[in-house]
């Protein structure tokens, strides 16, 4: 059997709060294959893009810290990694789109500059082989009149033009891993479908794994090969998209979708009331507590829920970790 690309073990990232240590992400394990799109799912904060950042070894300076598990690259354990082995993969072997390109390109230099320099740095190309290849990347990312837009700056271009630069950048050094981090947010709608087809099709042609960050549970039932739903810092619910969406096994993976509004399919037909998921994310104080953290907010809680930590069940390809999991 083929080892998996990417493999977290039993990962736990720690922020220093005036309280004390407080854990972002508890106990998390998955795989990421090669070639495949994983989708990270969940509200703000539940630590989708904190796992990303672990990942890059982007964790927030003297805060954030890594305090047991395994990130296992290519059977190399980036966790134990330093800066220079991290820079080494960074941006060459894993790369990252961010969710806002005009804070990630540098405003004072043309966007072929910065494509251009990814490539001198990574691949040792010289001045002329690395402007050329930056035209032809921003070819690849469907920038119209690439040869004349590689000299501009990126204020002179369009939220959904910087956005595809951004991903030139991180597909410039022809990485295992992209990891997408709300790639579409402040787009239209238009422009977001534009973005996850490119994303698609760039995968389905380079191979290249993906990692995608959204809230957009129809970009993950388009793109995604399997999806983890996250909470509190931990794994809700981790298994094939499909299944998990069609049929969810943890009540906050039944919130989230029934939260998604839909067409109707005759004009003559009543519209339900969308659903909500009462409540909010628990303060991250209390994210490494020995409860069920979703309890306060779950209609099938009882006191089990509240004073002991579920346990992943599996259902066939299919893990929730609910103690209701063959309920729902």
């Amino acid at each position: 059997m083929t080892e998996p690309l990417l493999k977290i073990e039993n990962l736990r990232i720690e922020l220093a709060l005036r309280s004390g240590q407080a854990p972002v992400i508890d106990d998390l394990s998955l795989e990421l294959n090669a070639g495949e799109t994983l989708s990270f799912v969940g509200e703000s904060g539940c630590g989708k893009s904190m796992t990303a950042l672990a990942i890059m070894g982007l964790l927030p300076e003297k805060v954030g810290s890594i305090a047991s598990g395994r990130i296992l690259f290519d059977g190399r354990d980036m966790a134990q990694m330093n800066d220079t082995e991290l820079r080494a993969i960074r941006g060459n072997e894993i790369s990252m789109i961010f969710q806002e390109p005009m804070t990630s390109l540098n405003p004072v230099y043309t966007v072929g500059e910065q494509i251009a320099e990814v490539l001198r740095r990574h691949k040792g190309m010289n001045k002329r082989d690395a402007w050329a290849r930056a035209i032809e990347l921003l070819d690849a990312v469907r920038i119209p009149n690439a040869k004349s837009r590689v000299s501009a700056y990126p204020h002179q271009m369009s939220g959904g033009q910087r956005q595809r630069v951004m991903i030139a950048i991180a597909l410039a050094c022809e990485p295992k891993i992209l990891i997408a981090d709300e790639p579409t947010t402040a787009l239209d709608v238009t422009v977001q479908a534009q973005i996850f087809d490119l994303l698609r099709d760039l995968g389905r042609d380079t191979g290249t794994a993906v990692i995608l960050i959204t809230h957009d549970m129809g970009a993950v039932a388009e793109m995604a090969d399997r999806m983890v739903v996250m909470y509190a810092g931990r794994k809700a619910e981790y298994g094939p998209v499909s299944p998990v969406i069609n049929h969810p096994r943890h009540p906050y993976t039944k919130g989230l979708i029934s939260c998604v509004p839909h067409l109707l399919a005759e004009l003559t037909e009543e519209r339900p009331d969308l659903t909500e998921v009462p409540g909010i994310v628990p303060a991250l104080a209390s994210f490494g507590t020995d409860a069920c953290l979703f309890a306060s907010r779950c209609d099938l809680a009882d006191d089990k829920c509240r004073s002991q930590r579920p346990p992943e069940v599996a259902f066939g390809d299919q893990h929730s970790a609910c103690w209701k999991a063959d309920q729902i």
